[in-house]
């Protein structure tokens, strides 16, 4: 009501999230609850071998089936015009260091195809694909698909990818070295080492992960045939970019696709590329003028899905006789399968390698080699748990080693506040923060002091126990435009269009909170449009942190440019001068007096436009759009104990605290939230989670959840978490990004507890997983 107290949805409220009744009811709209009458079903045929030549492809008895509509192979995509997918992987990145080859010369990509033609180069990879009125049938024609093989020889272990006489993926990659390059003083890092009192090192194969996802990947193309036009549905992180990379593909007009992505059912990276089978289901359905369907099944997404993780540190710290740290130098070898789909992992791991600490000289080297194993991409934080494992892990160490208590150890090199802003040994200048309080914190509310009595509790228990601390830092990039278009409507309801896709995260909630109280709205109001490219024009997506950060810069112009025109047209309604006009809980009003207008009766009267100069008429709303170069910098810390059966090996986590700086917290119960998934997903991986591969034959060890391991809800204590406020002063808002902070920490944190509660064991490291079997060998190998 108009003149009435509005509650707005309130930045910093712990406001629940408005979507959840309709994602825990059953109401979402995920891509398979989309159904079209009449539409076909496709399955993809898929190499079963890692590395082979493809000698021929028998297509007739499958195309002879019963119900079978088309059946296609890399032979028909010269002959309709289909394209490559575009490749991702030369993008330069939008802050200082961007990884490149020392010896000056290009990255080298692979081509990123949409069948396998000569050559299949792991299990999995598509080879065909057969379109059928109904799914038994093709499934039954897929399987009377005969290819010819030739196996030749594979490579999947990322510990041996380098080196000579290794199996040739691509005649214009030699070694399969896609790039090879560093930051850093070399000299400098060497002299320091020569010359230092202490020097550890460690070498540990961080283990590749997947994303288990609710809905398998899934896409539904509908085809118009008056408008020869293509409608998609398939749940993505950003459909722009989607309908961009199909039109490039199927090589026609943008203006010819339209991408609608619903509920996301998970993603954390895996759904954030325009995979093959997304091209091949819009060229079948434009091929057949019918709406087509493809699902993968699980086995299938173990198989396909672009993985995560996967590389190999060699790392070493020098360090003074009192425990500064002189120098840290470190080789990554990163894993990026069979065809290159981004280097962004590899380059923030290398990037963020010092960590929270001060080096006065750093020098890291990254690799990225491919191999006859899936894809791997971006995966939740992606290279930062990387990276602060490496570096959390060899403080440990030098902690352990040389005699040094290790919170003491992490104190002395601790970046300051009086530091700030503070540029790495590599060159990443952090432009805020409160490292020594967030550590503080964290130890705290983990009893840090109080853990002596637990361990003797627990081995009078016969258990062991042991603790674990781990500080970390993040770099929120991503995608650096975003874009929104913000309309008041009249009969009192407030549209946001925004170019990014939620998969979980609560943008619903999240958003209608800044723009409920910029605009002085109900929250109710607000109703968020993303997804759908007839109504998005452009945007970023959903990745790295970034959604809240960059859509709160342009929503708040936006708000801004809406509330200044709504002065203009309010000064108009009470003849008043614009400059009387004060704005304030969704009115405005002559300063000083008791006469004003509500915003929704503004935007009544705009859309009218009687009396108002034309510049005024039209509805009441903004657009804005914005090229975003400075990242966010999130940190935090965790402390997180264990306790250990010195019988069978199996680890229970028992106490877990964690601390995280987002910089403002528009909703912390959502940011709590999703501090807790992420120290399940990281503590998972460092625990059970390996998608793995036989480097004997290079098949997928781990391909369906009978194989691979995922944590539970019962597998962990209840969380303490705390966040920290400290603005960054990059951003309006001073969001530094969230939802990634709690996985960021946990594999360096867990293995650190695991390996304390194994110390009298002689157990010094224990590559993940931390399974039962390898704990117990760990200890079996010790004293």
């Amino acid at each position: 009501m108009e003149g009435t107290t509005i509650e707005t949805g309130g930045i910093g409220r712990p406001v629940r999230r408005k979507e959840d009744k309709r994602l825990v009811t059953g109401s979402g709209r995920y891509t398979t609850d989309v159904a079209i009458p009449g539409q076909a079903h496709m399955v993809v045929v898929r190499s079963t071998h890692a590395h082979a030549a493809i000698r021929g492809i028998d297509t007739a008895s499958a195309a002879a089936s019963p119900g079978v509509l088309l059946v296609l192979t890399a032979a028909d995509l010269a002959a309709d015009g289909i394209n490559e997918l575009p490749s991702y992987s030369n993008i330069p990145g939008i802050v200082d260091l961007d990884l490149q080859n020392s010896d000056g010369s290009p990255k080298k990509a692979t081509p990123h195809v949409l069948f396998a033609s000569d050559r299949a180069r792991y299990v999995g990879d598509p080879i065909a694909a057969v379109v059928a009125e109904t799914l038994p049938a093709a499934l039954d024609a897929a399987e009377r698909v005969a290819v010819d093989y030739a196996p030749l020889p594979s490579i999947t272990a990322t510990p041996t990818l380098t080196g000579k006489d290794v199996p040739e993926l691509w005649p214009h990659i030699p070694g399969n070295v896609c790039l090879d390059g560093g930051f850093g003083d070399a000299e400098a890092v060497q002299a320091a080492i020569a010359g230092a009192a202490h020097v550890v090192n460690l070498k540990s194969w961080i283990q590749r992960a997947t994303g288990v996802m609710l809905e398998t990947r899934a896409a539904l193309c509908d085809y118009d045939a008056d408008a020869d036009r293509l409608t998609i549905y398939c749940g993505c992180d950003n459909s722009v970019r989607f309908k961009r990379d199909i039109a490039h593909a199927l090589g026609i007009g943008e203006e010819r696709i339209r991408a609608i992505a619903g509920d996301v059912g998970g993603n954390y990276g895996t759904r954030n590329w325009t995979y093959p089978e997304y091209a091949i289901t819009a060229w079948a359905a434009r091929r057949l003028k019918r709406a087509v369907c493809w699902q993968a099944s699980r086995s299938e997404a173990f198989l396909s899905d672009y993985h995560g993780r996967d590389c190999y540190a060699d790392a070493t710290l020098a360090l003074d006789d009192d425990g500064g740290f002189l120098a840290l130098k470190a080789d990554i070898t990163s894993n990026v399968g069979a065809y290159t789909i981004a280097f962004v992992p590899l380059t923030k791991t290398t990037e963020l390698l010092p960590s929270v600490y001060h080096f006065p000289s750093a020098r890291v080297r990254g690799v990225a080699v491919a191999s006859n194993t899936s894809p791997t991409a971006p995966y939740r934080s992606a290279g930062r748990p990387e990276a602060m494992f490496i570096t959390e892990r060899l403080v440990d160490i030098a902690a352990r080693e040389c005699g040094f208590d290790p919170i003491e150890l992490r104190r002395r090199n601790l970046v300051g506040t009086d530091r700030m802003p503070y540029r790495t040994a590599l060159g990443l200048e952090y432009d805020s923060g409160d490292f020594p309080t967030a550590m503080a914190r964290a130890l705290e509310m983990g009893d840090w002091d109080g853990f002596p009595a637990r361990r003797e509790a627990a081995k009078a228990r016969g258990r062991l126990r042991g603790i674990g601390f781990a500080n970390y830092i993040e770099i929120t990039s991503g995608f650096p435009m975003e874009r929104t278009e913000i309309t008041v409507r009249p009969e009192g309801g407030v549209d946001v269009v925004i170019g990014t896709t939620s998969s979980g995260q609560g943008h619903e909630t999240s958003f209608a909170q800044c723009v409920s109280d910029w605009l002085g709205v109900p929250f109710e109001a607000i109703r968020l449009l993303t997804g759908d490219t007839d109504v998005v024009k452009d945007g970023g997506g959903s990745h790295s942190a970034r959604s809240m950060r960059m859509a709160g810069i342009v929503m708040g112009k936006a708000s801004e440019e809406i509330v200044e025109r709504g002065k203009r047209i309010a000064a108009q309604l009470l003849e008043a001068a614009p400059g009387d006009i004060a704005f304030a809980a969704g009115r405005f009003e002559i300063s000083g007096t008791d006469r004003s207008l509500g915003i929704f009766e503004v935007a009544a009267a705009a859309e009218k436009g009687d009396g108002l100069p034309q510049d005024l008429h039209g509805p009441l709303g903004a657009e804005c759009q914005e090229l975003m170069q400075h990242p966010g910098y999130p940190y935090g810390a965790q402390v997180c104990e264990v306790e250990v059966d010195p019988d069978t090996g199996a680890v229970e986590v028992v106490r877990y605290s964690a601390v995280d700086d987002v910089g403002r917290a528009i909703n912390p119960m959502i940011l709590h939230g999703q501090t807790h998934g992420g120290m399940v997903q990281g503590a998972g991986q460092a625990l059970m989670e390996n998608a793995w591969y036989d480097p004997a034959d290079g098949q997928m060890v781990a391909g369906s959840l009978l194989d691979y391991a995922l944590p539970r809800a019962g597998d962990f204590p209840s969380f303490d978490t705390d966040l920290m406020e400290v603005p960054t002063p990059t951003n309006a808002l001073g969001v530094r990004g969230g939802g990634e902070g709690g996985a960021t920490p946990a594999l360096a944190v867990v293995v650190n507890a695991i390996v304390d509660a194994l110390s009298d064991y002689g157990v010094t490291h224990i590559d993940m997983p931390a399974t039962p079997e390898r704990v117990w060998r760990a200890m079996n190998g010790g004293k």
